[in-house]
């Protein structure tokens, strides 16, 4: 049975720990130098203020708020939000008289080697990428780059040549660096390795706040930068009769990715794998699919297992 992927927060939160919504304004962040101390603390400011004007307020319309205010407050959301999701990648050394920083390289042994990352690929690794039709994630994070390597994805277009180092330090032009993998990649809501024109080899655009990235706000729209994605995303449920999701609420403010879901129509088997059982929002996305749930590996290993069965021999 052709099988797809969806990777929700839950996914890189179970792997690496990183923050779901309501955790995303933890301010766990590391400031480099002054600039970035106080761009903290003014966010930081920021959040008290609504919430004390907005008792019991979700993060996601705080994130919204900021949106629709000054271009100021805008970027700034954008860069916590690309700065705290590549947090766990970031690397400090001691080059040419002066400490710098580096977000991990795709392909780069310090990134494979990190036990949630690791975690990632074993899970990953279960589907057999003679069936997999693609990967769809509202994550921007690199989770899924870094466990599955050059040689295991694309961003829709086989061969695609990004933009930066390989995972040594040798120059582009004699080493460029291409996803040959077999695997698509949907990543919907952008990424903190892309900006509006490139696509790159580390998340460099998280460290200066320029990410291509969606916030996660109530009824998001699909932008016109990420219509190609989009499209991609479509093509992969299209083609797919099995999914596995990952860590998605079903929360019905995100209207548009619903409603992208929903163009499958031929799913037959469903796997919800989240530590709460969604069951009954996803049956109102695929009314006639038949639909399992399991709790996050290791607990749900035994129905994850069963299920992948099931596909194998359909």
């Amino acid at each position: 049975m052709e099988l797809a992927l969806l990777l929700g927060a839950g996914f890189s939160k179970w792997s690496v720990d990183l923050p779901v919504a309501p955790q995303l304004f933890d301010f766990e962040v590391k400031p480099w130098g002054v600039r970035e101390n106080q761009r903290l603390s003014t966010l930081r400011s920021l959040k008290q203020q609504w919430d004390r004007s907005r008792p019991g307020g979700l993060a996601e319309q705080f994130a919204a708020d900021l949106l629709d205010s000054s271009t100021q407050d805008r970027q700034l959301l954008l860069w916590y939000l690309a700065r705290r999701l590549s947090e766990p990648f970031i690397w400090e050394e001691f080059h040419a008289g002066r400490w710098r920083r580096h977000v991990l390289m795709i392909d780069e042994k310090r990134a494979t080697s990190q036990p949630g990352v690791v975690s990632a690929r074993d899970f990953l690794r279960r589907f057999p990428q003679s069936l997999m039709q693609g990967i769809i994630t509202p994550n921007y994070d690199m989770v899924i780059e870094y466990a599955l390597g050059t040689k295991g994805f694309h961003y829709g277009v086989p061969g695609q040549r990004l933009t930066g180092r390989g995972p040594y330090p040798v120059s582009t032009w004699r080493n460029p660096v291409r996803l040959t993998g077999p695997t698509p990649l949907a990543k919907i809501h952008g990424s903190i390795s892309w900006d509006e024109s490139e696509r790159y080899t580390d998340g460099r655009r998280g460290l200066t706040g320029n990410a291509l990235i969606v916030a996660p706000t109530p009824e998001k729209a699909v932008p016109h930068s990420l219509k190609d994605v989009w499209n991609l995303a479509e093509r992969i449920l299209l083609n797919a009769k099995g999914l596995v999701v990952f860590g998605f609420a079903f929360n019905p403010y995100d209207e548009a990715l619903l409603s992208l879901l929903r163009v499958a129509k031929d799913i037959e088997l469903v796997l919800l794998i989240d530590i709460q059982d969604n069951t009954q929002a996803a049956h109102v996305v695929w009314p006639h699919a038949t639909i399992s749930w399991a709790k996050p590996p290791p607990a749900g290993d035994s129905t994850i297992y069963n299920w992948q069965n099931a596909c194998v021999r359909t």
